[in-house]
């Protein structure tokens, strides 16, 4: 039995070192992305459900962008506070900005993807630049270094969302997530099979939406207007990728492990509606790595062929440490290269806890 066991084990690390070097690696190892200002028209879109304190902050930030030609549409999706107050002062201050004001319909209560619909279609540019309300740019090159990356072709712009850092080990384990999370998209948009994006920081072509239909084909789904669009929509021709540093967004980090994890629990829910091959490869991914480190407890506890256990661990931790390496630090994430055996194995069990919870109860989504 064990014998077959360590060829099992061998297959799982030539799976992950496929990932790491054969798909991680087209991201990890790319050169550095210059921009270059097109001065396109760009439509700004932001939707808000509740973020009064946010919204002060951060559409500031957006309205004094340096950017010849953008007007920025704020959309408040029927907030219970003060958001669209907020919103109707920025709307006197600034000219460019353009207010949305959503009521609550019965067919779609509380659901983002109509308020999004709305914005969409109230926009006055042909390109569509979308972040949270909680979140803001870099710098005041955002919005330059996003629609820098489109041409005649590439009409859908994949951003890098991620967040505060702070000095508590759920921190490192909340940006680590999502630095691999922007690896695996970003690499599987070089390789040709783009399959998400994330609502923080993604851009995309007006006509892209109403080619799809808009969220029609997922409206029932109350997730998923960032990474089910993408899904839908991207393909090797219309994607690339946006990963200067100028165009990244960042936004404040959930403060304890259950919020963390109820917001995870969603994005899970939210990948079950991928398509297929896409779905098979993040399952594959994750499964690998959850193997991984079974077969090597296994292996090690019954001291079989132990020399060539740890060789194989040592190839994988190396090969695995570099590319996440290189990759968090083109994101400017390189703190977190130290910590990444520890964190690594906290995804793993919570990845496993999300799924058997997920089975027994339904995530809460849109405010």
């Amino acid at each position: 039995m064990l014998i077959y066991i360590f060829y099992f084990f061998i297959a799982i690390v030539i799976i992950q070192l496929f990932y790491y070097l054969g798909i991680f690696g087209k991201f990890a190892f790319s050169k550095p992305q210059n921009i270059k200002q097109q001065n396109i028209p760009v439509s700004v879109i932001v939707c808000a459900k509740n973020e009064e304190e946010n919204v002060k902050k951060y559409i500031p930030l957006l309205a004094e962008q340096n950017y010849p030609d953008f007007e920025i549409v704020l959309i408040d999706d029927a907030s219970s506070d003060e958001t669209l107050e907020v919103f109707e002062e920025f709307e006197k201050q600034y000219s460019n900005i353009r207010l949305v004001k959503v009521q609550n319909n019965e067919a779609f209560w509380g659901n983002k993807k109509y308020a999004l619909t709305l914005g969409i279609k109230a926009s006055k540019k042909d390109y569509l630049l979308f972040t949270d309300a909680d979140c803001y740019p870099t710098s005041k090159e955002w919005i330059t270094a996003m629609t820098s990356q489109f041409t005649e072709e590439k009409t859908i712009i994949l951003g890098y969302g991620g967040y505060e850092k702070e000095r508590s080990l759920l921190n490192k384990i909340i940006r680590f997530e999502t630095v691999l999370t922007a690896v695996q998209y970003f690499s599987w948009a070089k390789a040709g099979l783009p399959y998400m994006g994330v609502g923080r920081n993604l851009a995309y072509k007006k006509e892209e939406f109403f080619n799809v239909n808009g969220f029609i084909e997922h409206i029932q789904v109350r997730s998923g207007d960032d990474d089910l669009f993408v899904n839908q929509a991207a393909n090797k021709a219309n994607t690339t990728i946006a990963y200067n540093p100028e165009g990244f967004t960042y936004s404040r980090p959930k403060q304890s492990y259950s919020e963390w994890f109820i917001q995870k629990r969603r994005h899970v829910t939210t990948a079950n509606h991928y398509k297929f091959f896409d779905k098979i490869q993040l399952s594959l991914f994750y499964s690998s790595q959850l193997f991984f480190f079974l077969l090597v407890i296994v292996l090690l506890s019954f001291q079989f062929q132990w020399i060539a256990v740890l060789a194989l661990l040592a190839t994988r931790y190396t090969i695995a440490w570099i590319v996440m390496g290189f990759s968090a630090g083109k994101l400017r994430e390189r703190d977190l290269k130290i910590w990444f055996p520890v964190v690594e194995m906290v995804l793993i069990f919570t990845q496993i806890n999300i799924f058997i919870t997920n089975i027994f109860s339904k995530p809460v989504h849109w405010k």
